[in-house]
């Protein structure tokens, strides 16, 4: 992202804080970050800063925010991007397992992007599945239930199949 917010960033961010009364623009904080990862795959502290003056609050306000939710990329990540829980109720039913296991498998440490750029792994935060146990959530958007090994060497193999697939098209 440029210095400046493009017209198109600056559009959306307007109908985002046209749903909150004129004293509390800082309510479309989420939004907005959303919108500049959303363009931009990642928030950089110059967009947080960009954000921040838009909505006219301290810059560590909308930092709080970035650094509070895991859903917020603060570095680039990879094509797809794997968030397990490791809270104590998956962690007791395998989901640091399960984080492991993807590591292993994609020979990367906790927090890594493999080499090709295609995934990246990461701890996660209470994602409120316990029940589900080991459970993950795939770009933030597709929540994945009971991974065992075997489901995850599934996952991974279709996901690289469709990433090949779609560079062949």
């Amino acid at each position: 992202m440029s210095a400046v917010l493009s017209d198109a960033t600056r559009t959306r961010f307007e109908r985002e804080v046209a749903k909150y009364p004129a004293e509390q623009r800082r309510s479309a904080v989420i939004a907005c970050l959303s919108i500049i990862q959303d363009e931009q795959g990642w928030v950089s502290r110059e967009s947080e800063q960009l954000v921040a003056d838009y909505l006219g609050i301290p810059p560590i306000a909308v930092y709080e925010v970035t650094t509070f939710y895991n859903m917020f990329n603060q570095q680039p990540v990879g094509r797809f991007k794997f968030n397990v829980c490791t809270n104590l109720p998956c962690k007791l039913r395998d989901g640091q397992h399960a984080l492991e296991h993807l590591c292993s498998r994609l020979s990367v440490e906790e927090g890594g992007t493999t080499s090709d750029g295609l995934f990246t792994v990461q701890p996660s935060e209470c994602l409120g599945a316990c029940a589900d146990a080991p459970v993950m959530l795939v770009n933030d958007r597709t929540m994945c239930s009971f991974m065992s090994d075997e489901k995850l060497d599934q996952m991974i193999d279709g996901l690289r199949q469709a990433a090949a697939a779609e560079e062949k098209a």
